[in-house]
């Protein structure tokens, strides 16, 4: 496995539509092993194919929520190729939300609290179910990646700018370091 490089905005990769995954192949399971890896370094908890310079219709997603007792995350990836929302609730909840591609950037973003999904598994199985809470809001913002949409896209162009600015001065601040 390796770590992966993860492109930061505003770098125009992030902008491209993923084309679908014609064929899960050994090849795509190991891109999916070194983008688990990837984002678990990172860290995060869901990473998609284009942030790692890969303009395929693939994310992982794994919520690593802790343990009731222990207080260790435990680790459940996930993994969706070719992801399509079918149907989503009416009903929205606003999420804090950040994003690799974007670090140490956070803001309050409305999604439908449900969503309707089908996707196929690391072994090419189809699924679909109704997925809510943290993973709906995840799933949607992956898939919103695939599409060459970032989160802040969502918010009002004042607030869009506004993070742009902070993570230019962090940038600043770091010597100009990116990801990729």
């Amino acid at each position: 496995m390796a770590l992966l490089p993860i492109y930061e905005t505003p770098d125009p990769i992030l902008r491209q539509i993923s084309s679908p995954v014609e064929e899960v192949t050994d090849e795509l399971r190991t891109l999916i092993d070194d983008m688990f890896e990837t984002m678990y370094a990172a860290p995060g908890i869901g990473l998609a194919a284009i942030q790692v310079g890969v303009p395929k219709r693939l994310l992982v997603i794994d919520l690593q929520e802790p343990e009731e007792e222990e207080g260790e995350p435990v680790r459940n990836p996930l993994v969706f190729i070719n992801p399509e929302i079918l149907e989503t609730s009416e009903t929205t909840k606003p999420y804090n939300e950040g994003c690799l591609s974007l670090p140490e950037q956070y803001a309050e973003v409305l999604r439908p609290d449900r969503v309707r999904a089908r996707w196929l598994d690391r072994d090419g199985k189809s699924h679909e179910a109704w997925i809510d809470g943290l993973l709906a809001v995840c799933l949607q913002h992956e898939i919103d990646h695939l599409n060459g949409v970032l989160f802040i896209d969502h918010l009002s162009r004042l607030k869009r700018d506004m993070i742009m600015k902070k993570l230019i001065k962090a940038r600043r601040e770091m010597g100009g370091r990116r990801a990729a």
